[in-house]
């Protein structure tokens, strides 16, 4: 007399197989996303420089051909608050109807690669080497700005 069992399960063949198969899978998806982090903040930081160099010239085009200078900002860093801030033809930050223009943007952006939005000053151009401080260098005599991080000084 024969008796009919049912396959309760999987044999330990089929187990492997499944798990070589998930295996490769992820072998050939995981390093397409682990490229994506460094995708955005090369994005963002192209997109934050041109934003910033857009809102330097438009800075310069309404004070009569002068740059935005570096100055502390409310938490003692150096900034550029002219950028954020109410100035008059001047450049003077201040606030009222003497003050017109501005602000351009609403804060520094961050170094996408630091997480800073130091700005330092740049002491001549293009810079020989980014500094320990991060942020941004600027150049205030002709407006220059670029990443302040090792390997991205110029874009």
């Amino acid at each position: 007399m024969k008796t009919n069992r049912r396959k309760l399960g999987f044999t330990l063949i089929e187990v492997l197989i499944v798990v070589v198969i998930m295996a490769v899978l992820a072998a050939t998806i995981i390093p397409q996303f682990t490229s994506s982090s460094k995708d955005a903040q090369d994005a963002a930081s192209s997109y934050n420089l041109h934003t910033l160099r857009s809102q330097i010239q438009l800075y310069r085009t309404e004070h009569g051909g002068i740059y935005p200078a570096i100055a502390n900002d409310a938490g003692g860093q150096p900034s550029l608050p002219a950028l954020y801030s109410n100035t008059n033809a001047a450049g003077a930050v201040g606030t009222g109807a003497s003050f017109p223009l501005g602000p351009y943007m609403i804060a520094i952006p961050e170094n996408p690669y630091d997480g800073k939005n130091y700005v330092e000053a740049a002491v001549a151009w293009p810079p020989a080497a980014a500094t320990a401080n991060g942020g941004w260098l600027y150049h205030a005599a002709t407006g220059q700005i670029t990443l302040n991080t090792a390997g991205h000084l110029t874009d």
